[in-house]
């Protein structure tokens, strides 16, 4: 996994004041960085537009024109002028190059966004809005400086934002390019070397990037084992029977032992599921809440007593009952909607989904200081998993999965390896990851997934 920080200003003072590295170098670097990626992935001749705007972010922008000029067409455009000590310098330097300086956006094999980058912390003006309006309506390859510009340092898009198919962005991963309302503009996320390794630059931090790598699937190696040796799952079956058949099938085929569904009405199953009218006696992890509906009070907070490792999603999110367990090591699997009710009902917050879309980092941390023992997940375009004061980003989400009954797959998955005895916030990351790279490996049309075929898919992982 990566660090992912709230802002990198710490960190390239350290690089001035530890290893004697000036701005100037680090500057130099970060062209160069996107100067490499533009060499290695752009045939020599080809245009590159360089929108730079009056700071730092322009003055790299500057650089990187000086670094392509002659092997490339640059056609570098200051419509703010340059304002920054570094942004002047780097202007004067292509100047005395002889590169000049274009009047106006015209079309380029490539467009490079170096207007504002990170240092975005108020409203864009009209001529700002125009002039990423116009970029966004060229038909070509776009590639931004840092950060997209338009997006603040929250990752929040509150006018329009730059559409990059690749972002690179200086020194180190930042949360405003995990926010939600920013995945659709960053593209693919590079980080650029600001002279020294990743691993020198970059300081302990709370927030993590999660990679395939960090996937640990439930795989055998113990032969000598029974059914019982995988554990025994129970899935609670409401109103909506359909969600808990849907946790109960993923369950199953993600490694579960044995997995029960506990419901007083018969229902038709797989005849690998079983049916049980109350919990069983060997029980090792329960699933509940997924189209749980109207259920008898006393009986679901008997349920909820139970020392047995427990996933909890839906419908709980909107009742009280669930807040004794809130002090015990849960997993909670809330939606956007599902989240804001458990904000309120834990005397958190009292906000609107839109708010949380715009600060979903700083509520989950909320949250978790509050109830340090739960492991939270909050869906989205880019899955947070909270717990205590850390936070992990899963960003290998995709539209494929905004399907019903993807996130009843997902409470399976969790609950069968809570069931195989993994803890908490492992069973978490692992089956968010299966979820997410399952749905990612699915070759039909994107529209056209089904609870089933993501099961399928996580079985070839």
């Amino acid at each position: 996994m990566q660090h992912i920080y709230y802002e990198v200003g710490s960190l390239d003072k350290k690089c001035y004041e530890k290893f004697a590295l000036t701005e100037d170098i680090l500057m130099e670097h970060a062209a160069s960085s996107i100067a490499r990626f533009i060499e290695e992935n752009f045939e020599k001749k080809s245009s590159v537009l360089i929108v730079c705007g009056p700071g730092n972010n322009g003055a790299d922008g500057l650089a990187l024109g000086r670094l392509l000029y002659k092997e490339y067409e640059v056609k570098l455009y200051l419509p703010f002028g340059a304002k920054s000590q570094m942004a002047k310098l780097q202007k004067n330097r292509v100047e005395l190059l002889g590169l000049t300086l274009h009047e106006e956006i015209s079309e380029s094999d490539i467009v490079v966004d170096a207007l504002f980058g990170s240092g975005l912390n108020k409203d864009l003006d009209e001529t700002s809005l125009n002039i990423i309006n116009t970029l966004n309506q060229l038909n070509t390859y776009k590639i931004a400086c840092d950060i997209p510009s338009g997006i603040n340092i929250k990752g929040q898009v509150n006018q329009e934002a730059f559409y990059a198919d690749t972002t690179i962005t200086m020194g180190a991963l930042k949360v405003a390019l995990f926010n939600d309302e920013a995945k659709d503009y960053v593209g693919k996320i590079e980080v650029a070397n600001l002279g020294i390794q990743r691993s020198i630059y970059e300081e302990k931090t709370n927030i993590f990037l999660l990679e395939k790598e960090d996937m640990n699937l439930p795989l055998r190696n113990k032969k000598n084992s029974h059914k019982g040796s995988f554990g025994h799952l129970n899935v609670i079956a409401g109103c909506k029977k359909g969600a808990g058949i849907i946790a109960a099938k993923a369950a199953f085929g993600f490694g579960a032992g044995l997995v029960s569904v506990v419901c007083h009405e018969d229902i038709d199953l797989p005849y690998h599921i079983m049916q049980t009218h109350f919990l069983s006696d060997n029980c090792t992890a329960i699933a509940i809440g997924m189209g749980l509906g109207k259920y008898e009070t006393e009986e679901i907070k008997t349920i909820l007593a139970k020392e047995i490792p427990t996933i909890i999603d839906a419908d709980l999110f909107y009742e009280e009952i669930i807040l004794e367990k809130l002090k015990s090591d849960v997993v909670l699997t809330p939606h956007p909607k599902e989240f804001c009710a458990l904000l309120k009902l834990c005397e958190i917050a009292d906000i609107s989904v839109i708010q949380l879309q715009k600060d979903r980092f700083e509520y989950v941390s909320k949250f978790c200081n509050k109830y340090p023992k739960v492991t939270l997940l909050l869906k989205g375009a880019n899955v947070l998993i909270g717990k205590d004061k850390e936070i992990y980003v899963n960003s290998f989400g995709t539209s494929t999965l905004s399907k019903g009954g993807s996130g009843d797959v997902l409470s399976g998955l969790i609950a069968s390896l809570l069931a195989q005895s993994y803890n908490s916030l492992d069973a978490a990351i692992t089956a968010n990851l299966a979820h997410t790279l399952a749905a990612k490996n699915y070759k039909k049309n994107n529209y056209s997934l089904i609870p089933s075929d993501l099961v399928e898919e996580v079985k070839k992982l």
